[in-house]
């Protein structure tokens, strides 16, 4: 039985790691993956690469990508299995790794990259919707502030209901999100032309550089279009089975590879890439009205704004789980480890979705400002993808599990870590020295809560000397990050 909190009269309980609540099916678990995958950032696929590359440099970006990202999948399908005693991966695993502080680093920086993005959901929503509703243009008018204030809370409530009930809503929506993405690709399948596609097939004459300058610009496109791959992990714990979290992964990340390949290259043999590259924000509206007249721009935009609202939802429910867990086990705060009566992360959600409402106000009082909290949290998020590569192939270089298996599965798990960390280090790096310096603002800042979370759990020591040392990097690094904002050397937008 769950274990009653404290105060008096109370609805909120803590999890029970003996007692399975809340199991989602592996169709649940598979519409976390694709759902939180398939954002806004695929209807602007088609203007984003044809922009830094031609189809020759796109297609080696794309196998690099492929590889790196399958690998990453790879590693959370094994962790997943090898040890089924660490729950919400992105979190566990780094704790399980590194220590206390560096797990609760992750969930920290993973937590506020989340909830930042989902502010920026709720920008690009509103300003799809302005296309049709004036009063919504750009989605940061007081009007479309007001608008998804309300949709912020209404999908609070939402999850508040319950986490199976939100699980099924968001399956439904990712369903709905995948209709005109399918569309897209069944009709420009059709429409392909073979001479556009291969026309200055490596970018001679397009004024992009390089083979190998094209195909890292494209790469740096798309760091960001696999953010979401490690759903299952976050919800292994509610898994009605435990293959189920590597089957979602896995699954989840080769459906939206095909999706994501599939509009990025059938478009370049509709369009010529120079006029790709200048189509604005859901080009793939523009490249399929092109195919079949002005009713292809309206599709897009309505699935613009379902994958949107499907985002949002996928997202909450993993803000709320990425909280719970290490507020269960001590490393964060208790109140972020209590459920209400519906098993959904109640208290870890409104510290949230307060703190998203707090940031979408700033979108209208500082026209720079969701630009500056993306530039800020961007690289927060690759953080926990290295830390759980690394933690796989510190496993394998110990042997840890593999002692009654045989060498080849050893090795087979070793080439898989090591890509994936090579990745994972290529990933952080891709974000730039600026993105990191600012991170480092918004992970000092964590510091405090993670004292509060061992002052209650009575520790001893609340560093270890290492992470003593890990402190005080964050706080150079913050303070020569302050130094330059002020400067004018470095700036949040």
């Amino acid at each position: 039985m769950a274990e009653q909190v404290a105060e008096p009269m109370s609805t909120e309980v803590s999890i029970d790691k003996d007692v399975n609540v809340g199991k989602l099916s592996l169709p649940a678990m598979l519409s976390l993956v694709v759902g939180s995958m398939i954002g806004g950032g695929i209807f602007s696929l088609p203007q984003n690469i044809a922009s830094a590359a031609s189809p020759g440099p796109m297609v080696i970006g794309w196998t690099i990508t492929g590889i790196g990202m399958i690998c990453l999948a790879m590693v959370y399908q094994k962790l997943a299995v090898r040890r089924p005693d660490l729950d919400n991966g992105i979190y566990a695993y780094a704790k399980a790794g590194f220590g206390d502080f560096v797990g609760f680093n992750s969930a920290w920086g993973y937590w506020l990259s989340a909830l930042i993005g989902n502010v920026g959901y709720l920008v690009l929503l509103f300003s799809t919707v302005g296309k049709f509703v004036p009063a919504f243009a750009g989605g940061n008018t007081v009007w479309a502030v007001l608008a998804a204030s309300v949709l912020l809370w209404l999908t609070h409530a939402l999850v508040l209901a319950g986490i199976r009930t939100a699980a099924f809503v968001n399956t439904i929506a990712t369903i709905a999100k995948i209709v005109p993405l399918v569309t897209f690709i069944a009709i420009c399948a059709v429409a392909f032309d073979v001479g556009v596609f291969t026309e200055d097939f490596w970018g001679a004459h397009a004024g992009l550089g390089s083979v190998f300058a094209q195909t890292k610009s494209m790469m740096l496109v798309t760091v960001w279009v696999f953010i979401g791959i490690e759903g299952a992990s976050i919800y292994s714990k509610r898994a009605r089975k435990r293959s189920d979290v590597g089957k979602a992964t896995i699954g989840g990340f080769l459906f939206v590879l095909v999706l994501l390949i599939g509009v990025n290259l059938l478009s370049m043999g509709i369009m010529h890439r120079a006029k790709l590259a200048g189509l604005p924000d859901a080009s793939m509206g523009d490249v399929l009205s092109s195919v079949v007249g002005p009713w292809g721009s309206v599709l897009v935009s309505a699935g613009v704004i379902v994958s949107l609202l499907g985002a949002l939802l996928a997202w909450i429910l993993l803000c709320g789980e990425t909280m719970q867990v290490p507020g269960e086990d001590g490393t964060m705060p208790k109140l972020f480890g209590r459920i209400n009566k519906h098993e959904a992360p109640a208290p870890a959600l409104w510290i949230t979705n307060i703190v998203s409402q707090i940031c979408l106000v700033m979108t209208v009082l500082w026209d720079g400002a969701y630009l500056a909290m993306a530039t800020l949290a961007a690289a927060l998020i690759l953080v926990p993808y290295l830390l759980s590569a690394a933690f796989a192939l510190k496993m394998v270089i110990k042997g840890e599990t593999y002692e009654d298996g045989p060498r080849s599965q050893r090795v087979r798990d070793a080439v898989v870590a090591t890509v994936a960390t090579l990745y994972g280090i290529w990933l952080v790096v891709a974000a730039g020295a600026d993105a990191l310096m600012l991170a480092a603002l918004l992970y000092l800042p964590g510091a405090a809560v993670f004292v509060w979370a061992k002052r209650e759990q009575k520790a001893k020591r609340i560093f270890k000397p290492y992470e003593i040392g890990i402190l005080v990097v964050l706080a150079l690094i913050s303070v020569a990050a302050i130094i330059f904002i002020v400067t004018g050397r470095l700036s949040l937008t």
